[in-house]
């Protein structure tokens, strides 16, 4: 592994501590959620089976708009709400959040809140 800064060491600890206890299965799977830069992504995520029910980000046909900044809460409000879409589409109303390490601020937050808003439990 090559040089890695203490801020994403320490996140990829937080990260392995919480995936301990968060398990998701196909009744209520695990919104897993990772941001860069620029794109935030999120996935519905079936433990159990080891398969991705359903996944959303900003590079996603129709959630971005095309020549603006993804990496805002705006555009991470967007994909939590397709997401939460998406999960509704395939009867899932409950989720475990796993946000993957990151603190709960910023993207993360609004990501969260409108995944909330448009259907979701968490």
């Amino acid at each position: 592994m090559g040089k890695t800064s203490q801020k994403t060491v320490t996140r990829l600890k937080r990260q392995v501590r919480v995936r301990k206890k968060i398990r998701g299965n196909a009744e209520r799977p695990r919104l897993n959620v990772f941001k860069s830069a620029n794109h935030i992504y999120a996935q519905l995520i079936d433990d159990t089976k080891g398969v991705t029910v359903a996944a959303a980000s900003t590079l996603t046909e129709g959630i971005a708009v095309a020549g603006a900044h993804t990496g805002n809460r705006a555009s991470a409000a967007a994909v939590g709400t397709a997401i939460a879409k998406a999960a509704l589409a395939k009867d899932i109303r409950s989720v475990v959040f796993d946000r993957n390490g990151f603190l709960y601020h910023g993207r993360i937050q609004a990501l969260a809140d409108a995944a909330r808003e448009a259907g979701l439990q968490f």
